[in-house]
């Protein structure tokens, strides 16, 4: 059975039967654990993470009494959904997220909390707000590991091209110019940009790693 728990970069799930990179919850359970079918609400807080799919050795049933595991191609992709790194498991990928994102978010201060307030008004799932529309002035000028929306297809920006995302990896590169022949809106929240601006270096699934020439 291929669960309804495979995150896509809005945030929103799908079940696939492609495996994901890191796994992670929201903050509790919103599945039910006879059937391991989702609830209405996709979340239970606005505490995000996103998490090793091995860590000490712990082992978990998937979608059981527990929280609601939810999984990720890479972190590009959680952290377009609103995930940020775990600071239990991935406790230094966690301070560097967390100085990239007060360096980026000053008003975030040194608190998960501020971080996870700032990043819910923010995401795509659960902001409510109409997706920000981009130019082709505004896509060269976004950082590395930004995820956008075009023609009904999500792309990760990667040394100024567009990488095509789906549950299994990326595409070959294409020119960003491309993008603009239809609508294009930012899918990564805002403050979750600026931390990558700041420098925070995001961990990429391999088939975006591949030595290619644009399309």
């Amino acid at each position: 059975m291929t669960l309804q728990n495979r995150c896509m970069p809005d945030g929103s799930l799908a079940a696939d039967p492609a495996r994901g990179m890191f796994t992670g919850n929201r903050g509790g359970r919103f599945h039910d654990p006879a059937t391991k079918e989702l609830r209405w609400r996709h979340w239970t807080n606005r505490r995000w993470i996103c998490c090793l799919t091995d860590f000490r050795g712990r082992s978990r049933q998937v979608m059981g009494n527990g929280y609601t595991e939810i999984f990720f191609l890479d972190e590009v992709t959680a952290l377009a959904a609103g995930h940020r790194p775990c600071f239990e498991c991935r406790n230094r990928d966690a301070k560097s997220f967390a100085r990239a994102f007060v360096e980026g978010n000053p008003e975030a201060g040194n608190s998960a909390d501020e971080m996870d307030r700032l990043i819910h008004a923010e995401r795509r799932l659960t902001s409510g707000a109409r997706p920000q529309a981009l130019s082709a002035i505004d896509l060269p000028g976004l950082p590395d590991g930004v995820m956008v929306e075009a023609a009904g297809r999500f792309y990760a920006l990667k040394g100024r091209r567009a990488l095509a995302w789906s549950f299994s990896g990326y595409g070959s590169p294409m020119p960003l110019g491309d993008l603009i022949r239809s609508a294009v809106t930012l899918v990564t929240p805002k403050p979750v940009v600026k931390a990558l601006k700041a420098g925070y270096e995001p961990v990429w699934h391999t088939s975006a790693l591949q030595p290619q020439s644009a399309q």
